[in-house]
């Protein structure tokens, strides 16, 4: 093993909300010459669709040159899935959850409780469509029209990116492409996943593909740092209520599993 060859290791965990600091770590990882390979550990049920697309795209880029070797924990579902499917090779516990590949949107209706406490909301726009989603009307049939639409093309960026990653022809993948999930287990039978296996055995697969031996040196991106304030309420949320304070996803389509 070449003197200073190192595994890096990659974690997306929580939802998928924001971009920019796991692209940063994946270029650097892509660019370090220490770094000969590449296991990303995957413990999503998704997120947004933009943050999604703009990671899986730059994966795309690290695996072009490196070995890119994906471990699922305990869910790696939607957006989460749709990470894994840039690597070359996806290891999952028997009972990940995994799958959901859809696309959902939700838009909340708040027309009943404005009628009881007596608020009216007035709007002036531009077209028919400029306050669609709007929490304050009835969604008409053209809405529900457009919006199907804007939903299904999305749908399909996700399935012909599974398709291509898993190389799995477009209609082998019909029957599974409707939001339902998996176990690992039950993805191996049908190809979402290539083998069956823990966080190690990503690890010892991708060293040996890289020829860095059993115990290659593992290296993690940098800590981020939060500032003081940050770091007190989720600090005095988790003691003293025993809940993770997470930012809201913005909104628009998410590539999202909701069942945790």
């Amino acid at each position: 093993m070449p003197v200073g060859s190192k595994l890096g290791i990659l974690e997306v965990r929580g939802m998928i909300i924001d971009s920019e600091r796991l692209i940063e770590q994946i270029e650097d990882f892509r660019d370090s010459n220490a770094i000969k390979a590449v296991v990303l550990r995957i413990d999503s049920p998704g997120g947004g669709v933009g943050p999604s697309q703009e990671i899986h795209a730059e994966l795309l880029r690290l695996a072009k040159e490196k070995p890119l070797i994906v471990s699922m924990g305990s869910v790696a579902a939607s957006g989460g899935y749709y990470l894994a499917v840039a690597g070359e090779r996806i290891f999952a516990n028997p009972g990940t959850i995994t799958g959901s590949i859809g696309v959902i949107m939700s838009f909340p209706d708040f027309q009943e409780l404005m009628g009881k406490v007596g608020i009216k909301n007035e709007v002036v726009k531009s077209g028919r469509f400029k306050d669609i989603g709007s929490s304050t009307r009835t969604f008409t049939a053209a809405d529900r029209e457009l919006l199907q639409g804007m939903i299904d093309d999305v749908h399909s960026q996700f399935v012909e990116a599974v398709s291509a990653g898993r190389k799995i022809p477009l209609e082998r993948l019909q029957p599974y492409v409707d939001g339902r999930i998996f176990t690992g287990r039950q993805a191996l039978k049908v190809g979402l996943v290539d083998e069956l296996g823990t966080m190690n055995d990503a690890i010892d697969y991708a060293a040996k593909l890289a020829g860095l031996g059993d115990n290659p040196t593992l290296v993690y991106p940098e800590p981020e740092n939060k500032d003081f304030l940050e770091r007190l309420i989720q600090g005095a949320a988790s003691r003293y209520l025993g809940v993770e304070i997470r930012p809201q996803l913005s909104v628009g389509p998410q590539y999202l599993w909701d069942g945790i």
